[in-house]
């Protein structure tokens, strides 16, 4: 079965499109992340979770 960890990003309001586009590919690119969910709030604000396999190796014995 795969196991997720996951983490939440957080933009404020007037967080322009570039700049939001850009943390989340240096997440995906450097640290394996991938989108899991967006919500846009209200107030403009927006919070994004990126979630990534945990891969646990088997000593072998």
């Amino acid at each position: 079965m795969l196991e997720y960890e996951y983490q939440e990003l957080r933009f404020p309001r007037g967080t322009s499109r570039g700049i939001a586009r850009k943390a989340l590919t240096e997440h995906a690119e450097y640290g394996r992340w991938e989108l899991a969910r967006v919500r846009l709030y209200p107030d403009g604000s927006r919070r994004v979770v990126l979630r990534r396999k945990i891969i646990r190796r088997h000593a072998v014995m």
